[in-house]
């Protein structure tokens, strides 16, 4: 539903990071690689990029034979390879814009990732203070939690909450905690793997994000 008209007012935004604020995708593919060889499992076919966007994550550790107990060594390790090169990842163009005109227009802003709060901050860079609240390092099946606990900190009722983010992992858990949902068609998954899942909104770019949450 695209209706700016019908929208509720949505005094809270809870954004993912890679993907959603931050080109990080191009650096995840290559340090996809060394995770492989390092970890024991297959790196990913090039050629099958495109595919693999629209599967969910539990499909793509199976494609790549990664067992689920190797999810917090292998997403530590990539942590930490952003952040050695952490100076090579940039939010998106007009993101930063969004952010100062919620801020300025009083909606809290939060970040629920499964990234590091340091390398969150690091891209952010002075914008990191327009956030009232991160929620960092969290298990990549984990942000349920996360997101309920931003929520009770800001004492925004569910309604006037929308959560924004790339993957369908982000639109499972903000549904199961009943909270409207964002999805952003530049990120990690394909718009059409979003889009199955009944998203409140569909940004299909920046400037439509921008249009629609200061409507």
């Amino acid at each position: 539903m695209n209706d700016r008209a019908q929208l509720p007012r949505y005094d809270l935004l809870i954004f993912d990071f890679d993907g959603t604020l931050a080109d990080s995708f191009p650096f995840f593919l290559e340090a996809f690689d060394t995770l492989a060889d390092a970890h024991r499992f297959r790196r990913l076919d090039r050629s099958k990029i495109d595919l693999l966007r629209g599967l969910e994550l539990p499909q793509i550790m199976r494609h790549v034979g990664m067992p689920r107990w190797k999810l917090l060594p292998v997403a530590l390790q990539f942590r930490a390879m952003m952040g050695q090169s952490i100076a090579r990842i940039r939010l998106f163009d007009g993101v930063r814009d969004v952010l100062r005109d919620a801020a300025g227009r009083g909606v809290q802003l939060a970040i629920v990732s499964s990234n590091s709060e340091e390398n969150v901050r690091a891209v952010l860079g002075d914008d990191a203070a327009l956030f009232t609240q991160f929620e960092c390092g969290a298990a990549l099946f984990g942000k349920r939690r996360r997101l309920r606990r931003v929520v009770q900190g800001s004492g925004v009722p569910g309604e006037r909450v929308l959560c924004v983010g790339d993957e369908v992992r982000d639109i499972d858990a903000a549904h199961a905690e009943g909270l409207d949902f964002g999805a952003v068609g530049w990120g990690y998954a394909k718009p059409e793997a979003l889009q199955a899942r009944a998203p409140k909104l569909m940004f299909d770019s920046v400037a439509q994000m921008a249009a629609q949450l200061a409507g």
